[in-house]
């Protein structure tokens, strides 16, 4: 951006985020070129520096930098947890909820624009009302966003596995508009690896809510992440958790492989797993997923899914079945000489052939 800059293609840089929140000065001296750092709570500086007046009453009249048929809505900001690897507390300081009331209405206007998928997130989306009405309140929370009219689709992001609230397992069975999706990050399955994790949930345990979800919500997506080459994972840890993915068969999982993070409690452990080892642990564990991925895509020929069509490229319509989030998750495509599709419409596809992250399909007339 900054050799942007300096040709005159553009004409200033700002920066802000995570990083400038935590480390502004250091960047103020390391990269002087930058015409300003801004942190997380800065939105009037910000607007103040571009020459604009910052207006309380515009706060839920939200700009949709998405596709105009979905978007993100943020419920809460900051999180209590004590993870020993993350550094989002230090960072974004301690989980405030939003109230409903206000979450609703900037929901309405979203709707109103023509937003049909709400994607619900925060660091912590199952800790939500804690701190304002001092109990778990993503349930309620939910049955009231399903009241308005013209939204058809709610995803929940970022859902905390410890003391996940039951409710919400049973608003999403009983919804007709709350996808049968949850992206739940388990980042391990090892007893002393959590513990030393300080995620507050054993292995067992954790094995009892999936075993939960899917009792309750049989056709549910599951979307986790897990972490590789934490400070003590031995291959036997490693490879427990290998056979558990093998069990448990995710629908969608990623993975990350550990990098200390400053002021962290896991940073003043040994990080004695070498960066190779760390790799070759996540590229074994996305090789079992692989073949997880394809087993259950080659489960979906013959059936036909309501898709979300969010746009085109090349010689394919390209949208997503409620199972799939935007950007991360699997995706369905349509031939374009097959079909004239509206981006932003459902429709109803048939798939014909799958592989190993994507489906193919044609729309059902």
């Amino acid at each position: 951006m900054l050799r942007l800059k300096k040709k005159g293609i553009i004409d200033k840089v700002f920066v802000m985020g995570c990083l400038s929140e935590r480390y502004k000065n250091a960047l103020k001296n390391e990269i002087p070129e930058v015409d300003g750092f801004f942190g997380l709570t800065e939105l009037p500086e910000i607007i103040d520096s571009l020459g604009g007046k910052y207006k309380n009453e515009q706060i839920n009249n939200r700009i949709i930098t998405t596709p105009s048929h979905y978007a993100y809505l943020k419920i809460a900001e900051g999180c209590d947890r004590k993870c020993s690897f993350c550094a989002i507390p230090l960072i974004r300081g301690k989980h405030i909820s939003k109230p409903i009331e206000i979450i609703v209405s900037v929901a309405k206007n979203l709707v109103a624009k023509g937003v049909k998928e709400l994607i619900l997130i925060a660091q912590d989306l199952t800790y939500y009302g804690i701190d304002i009405y001092k109990k778990q309140k993503l349930a309620q929370l939910i049955t009231e966003l399903e009241k308005i009219h013209g939204l058809e689709w709610i995803r929940l992001h970022y859902t905390y596995p410890t003391s996940f609230p039951d409710e919400v397992i049973d608003v999403i069975a009983a919804s007709s508009i709350v996808c049968n999706y949850i992206d739940i990050p388990l980042q391990h399955i090892n007893d002393n690896i959590l513990k030393s994790m300080r995620r507050g949930i054993s292995g067992d345990e954790t094995k009892k809510l999936i075993d939960k979800i899917r009792r309750k919500i049989p056709n549910i997506a599951i979307r986790t992440t897990m972490m590789l080459g934490y400070p003590g994972e031995t291959d036997k840890n490693f490879n427990e958790l290998s056979d558990f993915i093998k069990k448990y068969k995710f629908d969608r999982l990623g993975v990350f492989t550990y990098s200390a993070e400053e002021d962290t409690f896991a940073d003043t452990l040994n990080d004695g797993v070498p960066q190779l080892v760390k790799q070759q642990r996540a590229d074994s564990i996305m090789e079992i997923q692989e073949k997880i991925s394809l087993e259950l895509n080659n489960q979906k020929i013959g059936k036909t899914f309501k898709v979300l069509f969010d746009k085109k490229e090349g010689d394919y319509f390209i949208g997503r079945t409620e199972f799939d989030s935007p950007e991360v998750d699997n995706e369905v495509l349509v031939k374009k000489h097959n079909s004239e599709i509206i981006l932003g419409n459902f429709y109803n596809v048939k798939i014909i052939k799958a592989d190993y992250f994507d489906l193919f399909g044609q729309i059902e007339k």
